[in-house]
Formats: C-alpha cells, structure tokens, sequence
C-alpha cells in the first residue's frame, strides 16, 4: 500500500483555523472542489417550506428520486442505487466484490485504495505519465490488463490531474476487461463540469456493459457536501439488488430527498454553474500556461492542477503564501506519483480566481 502523507483537505478549515490563527469564515477554499455558487436559490427557498418532511420517513425505495436522477442522467431509473454520499457506496460495492488484486489509475482519490485494503485486497497503480500530460496511453493501458486483476478503478475527470477518459477509449476499456472478467468502477464526480460531458460521461455504456458501475454525488456540482446525497448507476441489475439488500434501510434523510428533486431538475442553476466554470477554467488555463514559471494541464473538471517550473518554487511554500492571504489551495506532495513542484486548485469566479494568480504569480 502506498504511504500517504498527511494534509490539509479542502474541508479542514477548523484544523487551519487552529494552525493559522485564521477565522474558517475568511478562508476561501480553493482546495474543496465546491462550485462557488453554492447552494441553488431555488433551492435555498423551497426546502425551508419542505421541513416537515423530516417528521417522516422516506420511501425506503426512493422511488421518486432515483426516476429524477434517471431522467437526470438519461437512465433507467431500477439502474440507480441511492447512497449517503459516494464515499457510501463505494464502501459497500468494495465490500460486495471483495476484489483480491485491483487496479487504480493514478495518481488519484486515496479512498479507493483505503477501501480496497480496508477489505483485505492489494492494489496496483498504473500511473499517469507526466511527460504524456497525464493523459492516459489507451493502447499502452489495454495491454496491462490481465484475469489476475478483479477491479479497475478510474476516476473520470480525474482528481488531481483533471484530464477526462472519453466514453470511445471507456467502451474499449470496457471490451477488454470483460475478456479479463475485470469489473470497472468509474468515479464521475467533476464530470457534470465537463465541457465536452456528452463525450465522457460513461453512463450511456451501462446499457451495454453489466462491469461497469459509476458513482456520482452532489458534494461538488451542486455545492451540497453536506447533504450526503449520492447514487450510483449500472446495469447489472445483480449488483443493484445485492447492494439494496446490503445497505441499511434509510440512509438518505427525507429532507435530501426533497432537495435531490429539486436540484437535479434546477435547469437554471446548472447551466450557471457551466457557464461559470467553463469561462474560468479557460481563462486561468491560458493566464498561467502565459507564465514560464507554471506548467499547466488540459483541464476537464473545475480544477486545474499545476507543476511548479520556477526556481525556489514549492507546493509547500506556495501553500503558505496562499493561506497568509486567506485562500487555501491543495498541496499535491501528498498524492501518489506527485511530488512538492505541483498544486491543484479549483475556479471560483473572476475575481476571487485573479486574487489568487496575482498571489501565485508574484
């Protein structure tokens, strides 16, 4: 197992509080990942009329949700499995395969690995090369998997590097590993900030493959990481209904379910929140691929991960010198095949994004 070091995650802002002497409410994190436009109006308004919702339980089925998220995502409803958070069902679908030799590209999210040990399992990392971009070799890929691997985990777009698998290389992925009997977990957190999403996202694929499942949550498009609302699709009804047995009755509260059906069908705050994102990730991508002191990589999420060209230049020391100023980025030493030359941080509007180049740039 690879060692992680500690860090600070995008939601320790008590632990920088401690440390910094800096009130959590006058940081701005750029580490979270969160879209800055924060909760939906909509919703904001008419959850408050929803209250008495908590004097019930919800349908243990989730009925009305999950053909919310269907119509959503553009699948079968009796294809979504509700869970509380992503981090839930990526527990309970590790627990279900109990997979003895999985494979994770990296460098990437450390809970899948942690969920794989957790479980007695052994991972391997097939790592992104730096000199490609990160951008994955598909034929290069293809040709590592092997019957002795049970579980592919790909994180798409990917966190920290930010590039995106299209759905073409996923379904070539998909072929290979069912002649290797290799099931494919594929994390679409950031891909609903995706430009090009009707290119990458996967979820087409579950109507053709039963070894796919992909996980999606709420915690960053729609700026909810408290609500713990998340859900997972696949095909392989056998994987549905093992899940469903498996998992406690009501882990989704009833105020979570009245909030997802406002917000997957909040057409307006969506489309901000692309607009928004698509126009600054643009914008900081080009101002720092203008500076010879920063290498930049195609960013699909609403992050952007940097490597540090400059000399004297440290993610350590870029951190601090964020943080004096209130703004928290992501120190990426502490990923697997990274190093102290490179800082991920995400868009949060154009004059909070300008503050931080200026203080990076400096």
């Amino acid at each position: 197992m690879l060692q992680h070091k500690d860090h600070f995650h995008g939601s320790d802002l008590e632990k920088i509080e401690q440390i910094y002497g800096i009130k959590k409410e006058n940081i701005v994190s750029f580490s979270a990942n969160v879209n800055p436009l924060g909760i939906s109006p909509l919703l904001r308004e008419t959850l408050a009329a929803h209250i008495d919702a908590i004097s019930t339980y919800p349908d243990r089925e989730y009925l009305s949700l999950r053909k919310c998220i269907g119509e959503y995502v553009g699948a079968d409803f009796e294809n979504i499995i509700m869970g509380n958070g992503s981090t839930e069902l990526i527990s309970l679908f590790i627990q279900l395969q109990r997979p003895k030799k999985a494979l994770i590209i990296g460098p990437t999210y450390s809970e899948y690995e942690r969920e794989i040990a957790l479980g007695g399992g052994a991972c391997l990392y097939y790592p992104l090369k730096e000199e490609q971009d990160f951008v994955l070799d598909e034929k290069h890929f293809t040709g590592q998997l092997h019957e002795g691997i049970d579980l592919l985990v790909i994180c798409n777009p990917n966190n920290p590097t930010s590039g995106a698998v299209t759905r073409r290389t996923m379904r070539h992925i998909l072929d290979v590993c069912k002649q290797n009997d290799i099931f494919v977990m594929v994390d679409e957190t950031y891909v609903e900030f995706a430009d090009n999403y009707g290119e990458i996202t996967s979820v087409p694929l579950t109507g053709y493959y039963n070894n796919i499942v992909i996980l999606r949550g709420t915690s960053k498009f729609f700026a909810a990481p408290g609500l713990r609302l998340g859900y997972a699709v696949t095909g392989n009804r056998d994987l549905v209904k093992a899940i469903n047995t498996r998992k406690n009755p009501w882990t989704i509260n009833s105020l979570a379910v009245v909030a997802g059906e406002i917000m997957f069908r909040d057409t307006e705050y969506i489309g901000r929140t692309r607009e928004l994102i698509s126009g600054e990730r643009e914008r900081m991508h080009r101002m720092f691929e203008k500076d010879g002191r920063f290498k930049v990589y195609p960013p699909s999420g609403n992050f952007m991960l940097v490597r540090l060209l400059g000399e004297g230049m440290d993610s350590g020391e870029m951190f601090e010198r964020a943080i004096r100023e209130g703004m928290m980025i992501r120190d990426c030493s502490t990923f697997p095949f990274l190093d102290h030359r490179y800082v991920r941080f995400c868009f949060m509007g154009r004059e909070m994004d300008d503050r931080l180049a200026e203080c990076l740039m400096r």
